[in-house]
């Protein structure tokens, strides 16, 4: 074990609070919520069960160590599927961040902040101001 990977080496939480271990090192039980999501599971009310710490340099300011969260995927949960209510008002409200309230239509886009409207009503008001 490299000197990083036995830096990081703690299954007993006795240096860093919570059991910690270097990448790729990890029970097999655990988890992260990317891998639990990927699985189709949620933590389910669980308290981090540990963590894996490692060596980054593109985080220099936070001291070029990263963590991700362990969850057991044995305490882990199902998902929740969104019920028919809850889909219905997401449709709603993507279809209104579609439509252009100048010409009323559905861009088939999400349109954009700046603009607020969409690409050809915003090309056409901008060719009539200029």
């Amino acid at each position: 074990m490299s000197r990083f990977r036995g830096t990081f080496f703690d299954p007993t939480g006795a240096r860093y609070g919570i059991p910690t271990w270097p990448w790729r090192m990890a029970p097999p039980h655990l988890f992260t919520l990317r891998q639990l999501t990927a699985r189709g599971l949620r933590p389910g009310g669980q308290y981090v069960q540990g963590q894996v710490l490692w060596r980054s340099s593109r985080y220099r300011a936070r001291g070029g160590v990263r963590a991700a969260f362990l969850y057991d995927e044995r305490l882990a949960l199902p998902k929740r599927a969104a019920t028919a209510a809850q889909l219905g008002a997401l449709a709603k409200a993507n279809a209104a961040r579609r439509t252009c309230p100048t010409c009323k239509t559905d861009a088939g886009y999400v349109l954009p902040r700046h603009l607020g409207v969409c690409l050809a009503c915003a090309e056409a008001q901008e060719r009539r101001a200029a």
